[in-house]
């Protein structure tokens, strides 16, 4: 009687402990929703009320003067493709995040995937003056998702051309590493300080909040490079980059040639 009454304690001890993780893992997820919803209103908020402001002055007379009415209906479309490419990001992360974002993973050449990037974001780097160069073997071959690798590296590269000096340079390179390749985007930034770098992957996180707003980054960019290159079977990071600047990596499995 006794064993059995130690057996029936140690298991209501048990399911105490079980109770008290999913309490604690609900209160998180919890937290995590009410940050999103006030993260995303927050996005919203900026554009959706430049939208409203201009299309007001000009109902009320701003359309009679072309030079002021050119002025804030650029600001309204600036703003309407602000805020088109939150939504976008918003339903990627939620897909991905939810497992929806189907990746089938295939040999792919990874010069071939750099010439699709390239001409992806040529209107970005052309704006800003900025030289793409691209260092990869013709040869080198990984393990990815299409879709998802071309989404990743553009993401990275917009991302360093928008935060890297006009007239600079971005770099994208491949490194083998034993079984797997490094990819890296190289920019000329003001870099990233130490305390930012294991957050900047997060939703919504900002190193400069205002700037970053200023130049109507969605703040999801990044999140969703981490999670496309772990669905891949990859990993993601960024370090500092020599004499300035940051290098933002990705790691994937190889294809042998």
């Amino acid at each position: 009687m006794s064993e059995q009454s130690e057996q029936l304690e140690r298991t209501i001890e048990q399911l105490a402990r079980e109770r008290d993780l999913f309490e604690a893992e609900i209160r998180r997820l919890e937290t995590v929703r009410r940050d999103f919803v006030a993260n995303v209103s927050h996005e919203l908020r900026t554009p959706v009320s430049i939208i409203q402001a201009n299309a007001e002055t000009l109902l009320l007379g701003g359309l009679d003067e072309p030079a002021t009415a050119r002025r804030f209906l650029d600001a309204v479309r600036r703003n309407a493709e602000r805020l088109g490419q939150l939504i976008s990001d918003l339903l990627d992360i939620s897909r991905i995040e939810a497992g929806r974002y189907e990746i089938e993973l295939e040999p792919l050449s990874l010069s071939s995937v750099a010439r699709s990037v390239s001409c992806s974001v040529s209107e970005t780097c052309r704006s800003r003056s900025v030289v793409f160069e691209v260092d990869i073997d013709p040869q080198l071959r990984v393990c990815a998702d299409p879709r998802a690798l071309e989404q990743v590296l553009v993401n990275l590269v917009e991302n360093a051309v928008e935060y890297g000096p006009k007239g600079g340079t971005v770099e994208l390179v491949a490194v083998e590493q034993d079984a797997a390749v490094r990819i890296e985007v190289r920019d000329e930034g003001p870099g990233i300080a130490p305390d930012h770098r294991s957050r900047v992957f997060e939703r919504f996180y900002r190193v400069d909040p205002g700037r970053s707003r200023h130049m109507g980054g969605t703040g999801l960019g990044l999140a969703i490079v981490k999670n496309l290159s772990e669905a891949m079977g990859g990993e993601v990071g960024v370090e500092p980059r020599a004499p300035e600047g940051s290098c933002f990596w990705i790691r994937l499995g190889k294809v042998a040639a």
